[in-house]
């Protein structure tokens, strides 16, 4: 979700998945899917570096990452919240029995 400002100064929180279109006229018109305009305070490409950094987030936290990326991932948890661990191989055994 994105942080917006109407022109009355009413903070609200919009899903830019919604957005169909933004226009700057002297106010910033959002339009969304169903029809509904919000005027909002911000330039529109405050709105578009908003959009962008909320993409990125959902991004780095879905999983999604390119190649070579590993710096971004995060730790999943598994159950009960433990760290998830690889599966330990079989060849290395903490208790072997001498023959």
């Amino acid at each position: 979700m994105i942080l917006v400002t109407r022109l009355d100064r009413q903070v609200m929180l919009l899903n830019p998945d919604l957005i169909v279109t933004v226009e700057e006229t002297p106010d910033t018109v959002i339009t969304l899917l169903n029809g509904h305009h919000l005027l909002v305070r911000e330039r529109a490409q405050v709105l578009l570096n908003r959009i962008v950094a909320y993409r990125t987030t959902v991004l780095r936290r879905s999983g999604s990452l390119a190649p070579g990326r590993k710096y971004l991932e995060r730790k999943r948890l598994g159950q009960f919240g433990r760290l998830k661990q690889d599966r330990p191989d079989p060849q290395l055994s903490f208790h072997h029995q001498d023959s």
